[in-house]
């Protein structure tokens, strides 16, 4: 049985996780996380306090964080220490905070990844294959919505997709329309490639929260007595293995 912390546990992202790892079998939740300031801290879920000590992370296996890039930094060094595997699905952060994840990564393994969302993932590797195939593209255009709440834009998801399609047909993507920030929007992302002969879209309506918690325990699944690297979605759900020429 894995021994699971969750950072941001009383945060939408973070009590999805809780409720899907309490119903499964290959976990056991022993670490509940929150920022110091936050009304739960203190409290008990099914007998586990809510904490915003970190060295509480001591015994788990695997740490979950959906929070803020700064957050999520501070909780590097007590991994390692506490040899605590990590899964980050955070987005926003700058690249000096990126670099840093990557030299963590030399000490413990971790799952980075932009959207734990297995149908999202699908739509990296068919925009992988669209943008290698394709022939004659003249523009490719990313565009994306999320709820109001959201600070980083264009989202790490539409970046993601964008950076595939730039790498695979030699185009320079555009954001456009600008990224939609409205009401409760989960997350909708859209790709369009214009050829000299058509028009290809792919567009992925994220339809409720639980797609990106059930992602994040397949990795923290996938992470389980790996040693130290730097993974992604692609690895823990295989895509990385179906090759492209």
């Amino acid at each position: 049985m894995i021994k699971l912390a969750i950072s941001g546990s009383m945060g939408r992202m973070g009590q999805k996780i809780y409720d899907l790892a309490s119903k499964d079998s290959r976990f056991k939740v022993t670490t509940l996380l929150e920022h110091k300031a936050n009304p739960s801290v203190g409290k008990k879920i099914a007998g586990i306090e809510i904490t915003s000590d970190i060295s509480k992370l001591e015994g788990s296996a695997v740490l979950i964080d959906f929070t803020l890039p700064d957050g999520t930094i501070e909780k590097l060094d007590a991994c390692i220490k506490n040899k605590v595997a990590m899964v980050i699905g955070t987005t926003g952060f700058t690249k000096e905070q990126s670099n840093k994840i990557e030299e963590a990564s030399n000490e413990i393994p971790i799952v980075f990844a932009s959207n734990m969302s297995i149908g999202v993932n699908v739509m990296f590797k068919a925009t992988e294959l669209v943008s290698k195939k394709l022939k004659d593209i003249q523009s490719i255009k990313v565009y994306e919505e999320h709820h109001c709440h959201k600070k980083d834009a264009p989202s790490g998801t539409a970046k993601t997709i964008a950076n595939i399609a730039e790498e695979n047909s030699n185009k320079k993507v555009v954001f456009e329309p600008e990224p939609l920030r409205e009401g409760e929007i989960i997350g909708n992302h859209e790709i369009t490639f214009d050829s000299e002969f058509d028009i290809f879209k792919m567009y992925h309506h994220a339809k409720d929260r639980n797609m990106f918690a059930l992602g994040s325990l397949e990795a923290a699944a996938f992470l389980n007595h790996k040693h130290a690297g730097l993974f992604n979605m692609q690895q823990v759900l295989g895509l990385d293995s179906i090759k492209i020429n």
